[in-house]
């Protein structure tokens, strides 16, 4: 499911009409989930939407998701049937289901590409990304989790950075900036991970490359102080006393409060 502090939905919501209303309240009265079914076989397009729409707003994710399918196939066409993409994306992530909701995000972008709400269609395909990184991660075994593979990750932050290119006023905008802020030092702590993890085993020259790695692209994070105290090791570690000292200096440099470990046993050997 989707981790988010807030809600995030469509941002057009249709205005219900008293005839709506009326409808929602003879559901009500009638009650029963096979009232509505018959409905969603029945209905116009605008009552068969607000049942989905209210199944989603009030999180009952799985009867929306078959009831947005259901909509958009009676009614492909149409504002409406636009927007139940963005919100049947939107539940089928909080299901879990986030391949389908990527699938779901991504043709939507392909077919509206100047639709009103792209911004959100974007920040949307972030968040499904960053959910399709946690379910990885969920079925790995914990030894395994510092360096699994990032490619949903790095996806998910340019994902983030293209909605702020193409909608830099987007009211998505602030926690996108956030949540790319955030990507990118999970991004260098788990190179870092793998540095280490060469580092350990003597590796050095894989190593020196993942911190190199580090450096060069996530350089904004604290891990680019830690990479160039590994790679300074590393380099010492092989002989190369001259390149061991033009990365203590660079260190030196950037972060003259970085304490370099010097101890026979590294810091980074007791662990991940």
């Amino acid at each position: 499911m989707i981790h988010d502090n807030r809600h995030f939905v469509s941002p057009i919501v249709f205005s219900r009409s008293i005839s709506f209303f009326l409808a929602a309240l003879g559901l009500a009265a009638c009650g029963g989930y096979q009232t509505r079914s018959k409905l969603i076989e029945t209905a116009k397009a605008p009552e068969v939407y607000q049942i989905c729409r209210s199944m989603f707003e009030n999180g009952n994710y799985e009867r929306a998701t078959q009831c947005y399918k259901r909509f958009t196939g009676r009614f492909p066409l149409g504002e409406r049937a636009e927007l139940a993409q963005l919100d049947l994306a939107y539940a089928q992530s909080k299901l879990g289901d986030s391949d389908e909701a990527l699938a779901t995000v991504n043709r939507f972008i392909k077919t509206y590409p100047t639709h009103t709400n792209s911004d959100y269609a974007y920040y949307l395909r972030g968040l499904v990304n960053i959910e399709r990184q946690n379910n990885l991660v969920e079925r790995l075994v914990p030894e395994d989790k510092p360096s699994h593979d990032q490619t949903t990750n790095k996806q998910a932050f340019l994902d983030f950075g293209e909605m702020l290119k193409r909608f830099p006023e987007s009211e998505y905008a602030p926690d996108a900036r956030l949540r790319m802020v955030a990507l990118r030092t999970q991004l260098a702590e788990a190179e870092m991970r793998v540095a280490r993890y060469y580092f350990r085993r003597q590796a050095y020259i894989g190593a020196i490359a993942r911190a190199k790695n580090v450096i060069e692209s996530y350089q904004q994070t604290e891990h680019s102080h830690e990479a160039l105290d590994l790679m300074a090791q590393s380099y010492r570690a092989l002989g190369q006393e001259e390149l061991a000292a033009d990365a203590e200096k660079v260190l030196k440099l950037n972060a003259p409060d970085h304490k370099a470990r010097n101890s026979k046993r590294r810091w980074w050997q007791f662990g991940n």
